[in-house]
């Protein structure tokens, strides 16, 4: 789910963000920066926030000043104007969603948020992809336009194809950045994840950020990937480690009301079909297939319903051919559901009703005597949940405060 969210920066600036969130509860947030001249339209900052989100990380992508839809003019950005902009940025997220805990900074994106992970408490984890280990590795991007802006004082540049008007400023704010020392006192955990054949920061650079930094920290190379994760597997694979690396730094989750065992809560979300569910301190989601407009997220209900009837039935046979000395090794069961017609059922004028069939195949695994098979199958159509469908239970439904 995605939501479009604006904020000003110190300098009264008004910024254009993404924010992706899950469509579950929000396990923890993140705030992204973009890589240098690139805006929240970034195959890495779309790729990486979309995954991060199906697993419950919600995500803020904005554009730096005077990039994409944010206003001011590049001219007056720079490396500590971009740190600025991420302040601000997760003051906003503070009083909105709550304050980042994870920091993901995308090639000078990455050299951002090391900078600004002093200034935002909240902060667990700080995550660099790609990132330059000095500031002014940026330069190299500009070719002979460092002489032109230093003798003119302001002067536009192409970047990537693209005019962009650069400021002495720039130049000035990118040099002389201590990223040694602020990497020796960040106090946070670090992640840096890098392509080993990066043709526009090496590789030489994760290394050095990861020697200076202290533990705890870690480093994971992004085989394949190039430098601006154009491609959907990389960005993937980097959400995947993402997510699984910060659990540890995360606060504690907010303690969520879960009803009592043996009852269900199911929760709408924003989603079309998807809805949160809470059974016995267990929580997941349940969606619909993306062909009838659901998200896929989650199993259907007749899918829960099924899997109700298969685990019973498995928990069952195997809890009594363990108690008579059966000897069996494993039970699967398969299950799918059909609405079939039934000319038998049919009455006159009223046409031909379709019955509910829920078909199950049995596969038992074991030496067992055909005599046990048949006492096994007896057993599955006595499971708990079997003799429930088959009794044509009563629901009771009413409104509740």
């Amino acid at each position: 789910m995605r939501r479009d969210v604006s904020f000003t920066n110190a300098a009264g600036t008004r910024l254009h963000g993404r924010l992706e969130l899950p469509p579950g509860r929000v396990r923890a947030v993140a705030l992204f920066a973009h890589c240098f001249t690139c805006t929240i339209q970034s195959h890495g900052a779309r790729r990486i926030g979309l995954a991060l989100a199906e697993r419950g990380i919600a995500t803020l992508a904005f554009d730096f000043t005077g990039l994409g839809k944010s206003e001011g003019a590049f001219a007056d950005s720079h490396f500590a104007a971009n740190v600025g902009d991420l302040v601000a940025a997760a003051d906003f997220l503070r009083g909105d969603i709550g304050a980042p805990s994870i920091l993901i900074g995308h090639s000078l994106g990455g050299a951002a948020v090391i900078a600004a992970a002093e200034h935002i408490p909240e902060v667990r984890g700080v995550v660099t992809i790609g990132a330059p280990f000095d500031p002014a590795h940026v330069l190299h991007q500009l070719g002979d336009g460092v002489e032109q802006v230093r003798a003119q004082g302001l002067a536009e540049i192409a970047i990537g194809g693209r005019p962009f008007t650069v400021s002495s400023a720039f130049l000035d704010a990118v040099e002389g950045q201590d990223q040694a020392a602020r990497l020796a006192r960040l106090k946070r955990a670090l992640l840096v994840l890098h392509a080993p054949t990066d043709a526009t920061v090496g590789i030489e650079n994760a290394a050095a950020i990861f020697t200076a930094a202290k533990h705890p920290k870690s480093f994971v190379s992004l085989d394949g990937a190039d430098h601006l994760m154009t491609q959907a597997g990389p960005a993937g694979y980097a959400a995947a480690i993402i997510a699984a690396w910060v659990e540890p730094f995360l606060p504690p989750a907010d303690t969520v009301d879960l009803p009592d065992e043996g009852h269900v809560r199911v929760t709408s979300t924003d989603a079309k079909f998807t809805v949160i569910v809470d059974s016995s301190g267990h929580s997941f989601l349940g969606d619909e297939p993306l062909a009838v407009g659901g998200a896929n997220l989650g199993p259907t209900p007749y899918d829960l319903l099924l899997s109700a009837l298969g685990t019973c039935t498995a928990m069952t046979v195997k809890l009594v051919a363990d108690r008579e000395g059966i000897p069996l090794e494993q039970i699967s069961v398969t299950l799918d559901h059909q609405r079939c017609h039934s000319a038998d059922c049919a009455e006159p004028g009223e046409g031909r009703p379709k019955i509910e069939v829920l078909s199950r195949d049995i596969t038992l695994t074991g030496a067992l005597t055909e005599a046990q098979r048949a006492r096994l199958l007896v057993i599955a159509d006595k499971c708990p949940v079997h003799r429930t469908l088959e009794s044509h239970p009563v629901i009771k439904t009413r409104l509740v405060e």
